[in-house]
């Protein structure tokens, strides 16, 4: 197993992973989708569809939301869910940097923070100051959200299996991935055969 894993949990938490289960396939939005919880709030919990690439950049999508004075443009653009807003996600290379202390990202898990388009105009402030680099953000088209008691009640009908997992199984690098799913099922010890 190494340095990757993942393992059921029992109640969502920020930085855990919905993984769809059988019961979501034919619901094409989230059929076979592993979903970042980024924030469990007062409203409700919201996160993003790691799965879901895009063959379209920023700059071809039109999304001048997430694009600062061009910092991002080129940068692909992912699904990450039914609800309309650009968030993102970073992950430098080089460790923290003060992304943590800035107050304008939030740590989802180790290493990983969350922005929304409030915060991008920072974002490419960072990057231009050599903070962070362009390539160690990933940038998603809307995002999954639920009423506070919703997502329990979609747990407990056997919708989303819960799963803590480690910072670099849904790195950067597997954002987009549509092996995504499986691999974090084989890493729980459940191997789908379809």
């Amino acid at each position: 197993m190494g340095d990757k894993w993942a393992h059921t949990i029992h109640e969502p938490e920020k930085g855990c992973l919905l993984i769809a289960t059988e019961k979501l396939d034919g619901v094409h939005i989230f059929e076979r989708t592993v979903i970042l919880l980024v924030s469990t709030g007062p409203v409700g919990p919201t996160g993003i569809i790691l799965n879901r690439p895009s063959l379209m950049s920023i700059k071809e999508m039109k999304s001048t939301v997430l694009d600062v004075a061009g910092t991002f443009s080129d940068r692909p653009l992912f699904f990450g869910g039914p609800l309309e807003e650009g968030v993102f996600l970073v992950s430098p290379k080089e460790g923290d940097d003060g992304l943590g202390k800035s107050g304008v990202f939030e740590e989802v898990m180790k290493g990983m923070y969350y922005g929304t388009k409030e915060s991008v105009g920072c974002a490419a402030e960072m990057v231009k100051r050599n903070v962070v680099g362009v390539e160690d953000f990933r940038f998603f088209d809307g995002y999954c959200g639920w009423e506070k008691e919703q997502l329990k009640d979609e747990i407990r009908a056997g919708y989303w299996t819960v799963a803590a997992c480690s910072p670099n199984v849904i790195g950067l690098a597997s954002v987009g991935s549509v092996g995504l799913w499986e691999e974090i099922l084989g890493l729980m010890g459940r191997r789908k055969v379809w």
